[in-house]
């Protein structure tokens, strides 16, 4: 392939190292200047592309201002939810190829969860099939943790350090009074519980809060929930539950639909914020107890501050693998990350490559054995499988406000 120039989009929700693994992608690409040119990306992700909207780094975060994504959350370039078309005889897919062309592009990079990974099979099956000699990479993102093929995801290990650190500092305010209380707290997880389950990693000692730990991947009964929440108070007057958002009963009946405020968004989807308010009036009217319930939300994916430094390194790691690999002719495969564990048992981490094909439109649960029998917690299993992944912490730079200085465009 004769030098060609190499873009690179986000999609789907943030994280707080989904920009350090820009970092990776575009760094490295600048350590081959035989082979790729200019360095572009896609501002919105491929509708943003569509739209021609692009921005050039070498214009955008000149010199070592680039190095400012890798404490940057969110997604400096921006995002989108955009799925293309099932079929590749759809137009939009010439359309693409053709912008492709315009900007002489060899090399396309796309960094997110499960719908970018199925926009980057779709690309790469797509230039296999019009002889295309154009290299489709994924970097995975998410804040969920549920990519097949990949021992975790960039984002998760300081979405679930922002989790533990939280949780830990919640129960020391619950622990301020002696009068009986329940505190609920909701974090994202739809599906996958591996968010939920870091809760436990914020426990001091065996039986510590929180207490009760809910995921997805199990039924909930209320019933059962309320009888356990009454045996914890007669051992803690202090209770702190956290609860996937979620959560559902036998019948597959999300337990926030018991609200029936709940609504749908854009995409038909429940929109699940509020099964902790549900269980908070539930737990206040059956059992006479203070209750109260604290909702996460976006606060989880984008937290700079709580950055777990091993996520940060990890993330950026994936983004100059991904460009060697690219460089060496592969395509339509996603980065993935590969746990080696040595006998004094450290944990070292190797990136790897997966068929994208096998990825996206699949969805990685937390496996039953590391939830317990009754569904209440999570087992020894998964500390031990989490616990590498929030370590070290990220020197974030001040500006003269004292607040940090983050990358931003214009």
């Amino acid at each position: 392939m004769s030098k060609k120039n190499l873009i690179a989009g986000q999609s789907g929700g943030p994280t707080a190292v989904i920009n350090s693994s820009l970092y990776g992608v575009v760094s490295e690409a600048y350590r081959h200047p035989d082979m790729i040119g200019t360095v572009y990306g896609m501002v919105n992700g491929i509708e943003g592309f569509l739209d021609g909207r692009i921005l050039d780094f070498a214009d955008a975060l000149p010199g070592d201002s680039l190095k400012s994504l890798t404490w940057t959350p969110g997604a400096y370039l921006g995002s989108c939810r955009c799925k293309l078309p099932e079929s590749l005889d759809d137009p939009m897919y010439p359309a693409i190829f053709r912008k492709f062309e315009e900007l002489n592009i060899g090399w396309f990079f796309y960094i997110g969860g499960n719908d970018s990974m199925d926009t980057v099979s779709k690309l790469s099956r797509y230039a296999e099939k019009i002889g295309s000699d154009i290299r489709v990479i994924g970097e995975p993102k998410t804040i969920d943790n549920d990519l097949v093929l990949t021992d975790h995801t960039p984002g998760y290990g300081s979405a679930a350090r922002y989790v533990a650190e939280t949780v830990r500092e919640i129960i020391l305010d619950a622990n301020v009074y002696e009068t009986k209380s329940v505190t609920i707290l909701e974090i994202m997880g739809r599906h996958a519980g591996w968010l939920t389950a870091a809760g436990a990693l914020a426990r001091k000692y065996k039986g510590d809060n929180p207490m009760l730990i809910y995921l997805p991947e199990t039924s909930f009964d209320q019933e059962a929930f309320l009888a356990k929440v009454s045996e914890c108070l007669e051992k803690n007057c202090n209770v702190v539950v956290c609860v996937s958002e979620g959560i559902h009963d036998k019948d597959g009946t999300f337990i926030c639909e018991y609200d029936s405020s709940v609504g749908t968004d854009n995409f038909g989807h429940k929109m699940l914020a509020g099964c902790g308010k549900y269980l908070e009036n539930l737990v206040r009217s059956r059992l006479n107890v203070k209750a109260r319930s604290v909702e996460f939300n976006v606060s989880q994916r984008c937290s700079a501050s709580m950055m777990s430094a091993a996520d940060q390194q990890e993330a950026i790691m994936a983004g100059v693998y991904g460009v060697n690999a690219a460089l060496d002719g592969v395509t339509g495969m996603m980065v993935s990350f590969v746990r080696r564990t040595g006998e004094d048992g450290s944990v070292t981490m190797e990136c790897g490559l997966e068929d994208v094909n096998k990825i996206c439109n699949m969805e990685k649960a937390v496996p039953a054995e590391w939830i317990s029998e009754d569904g209440t917690d999570v087992t020894d299993d998964f500390i031990r499988y989490a616990l590498p992944l929030i370590q070290g912490t990220v020197e974030v730079p001040l500006g003269d406000d004292g607040l940090p200085q983050f990358a931003s465009r214009k």
